[in-house]
């Protein structure tokens, strides 16, 4: 029998992660240091560990309500109104999922129907796109460039709907790039959504992980605007701001109960509910971690200057992050391409990065470093980056004006 052909069309559509690669490779060699998986190397907080244990200690083994324990349910809805001033009834607009992942997935295929068209802002995390492949729907990307900060304007994206245009998915702070949208910013998307009629999206995964001036600002929750309250599915989870990328809890918080039901009809047949002693866990990160949150996010911003701040003296333009925990270094001085670099610099240097043009077209000539490493292997990447660079910098080419005319 030939399995090939057997295979569905929207899977076979859908290309490998573009990001594994390089540390499959990374595994079988010494002294390497890792700077793209996108990981906090941190370990969960105590009180979450703790909380996890007890729970199990106590019994409590089994299932819990499909849409997870009330309590959770209630301090995400607590958190997210002391936060944000956004309110979400939390026994009919929350649900508690298996990570972002699950959430992302079940609300793409509650939300679209075949031949929908979903406009994604790239470079993007790669998972994003194949989600709404996996839905049935279209995937028309927004480019967006270093010379404009990787910002998404209003103006991009009404340039790109069309009239099977369903869905705009936002993902802010970015991952790849570390960009994040100001609140004037996202005003004038929500006239554009308006105007449109469109939902929205909003995976805040890395929403506590700000930095400098959009740290002062404050993280723009999409829902706290007026105009996209009612328009937008927002997804969060626990994973990067509370380091629990192992226990798998996310969440979805519907706009209105009809969502709500579609998105927990998908999730009971799919998944049944998320792991109990992790929401047990997750309960505890919200009533009793704000200061590792807090001192996580301090480390961070450390290893955030360092990074930027060595891969500039590299010869390496690169633009300031805002959030999330990755730099996006612009490498076309080199003359390599972000495939050739990256295949070099862990052949050369035991340095890991991930290809940019793996997060879409607009990443080409660029990699993504992630910070989320001792500020030792931060600085010792960036040495062996610097050396790196240093051998292939093109002849006579000032890497600056080479990026102000490419």
């Amino acid at each position: 029998m030939n399995w090939t052909d057997r295979l569905s069309e929207r899977v076979k559509k859908v290309p490998p992660s573009g990001i594994r690669r390089f540390f499959d490779i990374a595994a079988t060699m010494d002294d390497v240091i890792t700077l793209g998986i996108g990981e906090p190397d941190f370990v969960s907080p105590e009180p979450v560990i703790e909380a996890a244990i007890a729970s199990m200690r106590a019994g409590k083994t089994g299932y819990t309500s499909n849409a997870g324990l009330i309590e959770l349910r209630e301090a995400i809805s607590e958190e997210l109104q002391r936060l944000y001033g956004v309110s979400y009834r939390p026994a009919d607009e929350i649900i508690v999922t298996v990570g972002v992942s699950e959430a992302l997935q079940l609300a793409m295929l509650a939300l679209l129907e075949p031949g929908d068209e979903v406009l994604i802002p790239e470079p993007c995390f790669v998972s994003y796109g194949p989600a709404a492949v996996f839905a049935g729907a279209d995937v028309s990307y927004v480019p967006t460039y270093f010379e404009n900060d990787f910002q998404v304007t209003a103006a991009d994206i009404e340039a790109r709907i069309t009239p099977r245009t369903k869905m705009l998915f936002l993902a802010y702070p970015s991952n790849p790039t570390g960009a994040v949208l100001r609140r004037e910013t996202l005003e004038e998307i929500a006239d554009v959504v308006e105007r449109h009629d469109l939902i929205v999206l909003s995976d805040e995964i890395y929403d506590r992980l700000v930095y400098g001036s959009a740290h002062e600002a404050g993280h723009t929750c999409l829902p706290s605007i007026p105009k996209l309250r009612d328009r937008t599915v927002l997804l969060g989870g626990f994973s990067k701001d509370y380091a629990m990328t192992g226990w798998r809890v996310g969440y979805v918080c519907t706009p209105d109960k009809a969502v709500h039901e579609a998105i927990y009809k998908l999730h009971q047949y799919i998944i049944m509910s998320a792991p109990t002693a992790a929401q047990y866990g997750a309960i505890a990160g919200l009533r009793s971690c704000q200061d590792d949150v807090e001192t996580m996010r301090l480390a961070y911003d450390k290893r955030r200057r360092t990074i930027v701040d060595g891969l500039r003296a590299a010869g390496l333009p690169t633009f300031e992050p805002e959030g999330a925990f990755y730099c996006f270094p612009d490498i076309r001085s080199t003359g390599l391409t972000s495939e050739e670099f990256a295949q070099q610099l862990l052949e050369e240097e035991q340095i890991a990065v991930v290809p940019g043009d793996a997060f879409g077209p607009s990443g080409a000539g660029f990699v993504r470093c992630a910070y989320a490493n001792s500020m030792e292997n931060i600085e010792e990447a960036v040495r062996r980056i610097t050396r790196f660079v240093s051998k292939r910098t093109l002849d006579g080419v000032d890497s600056n004006k080479s990026l102000q005319t490419s």
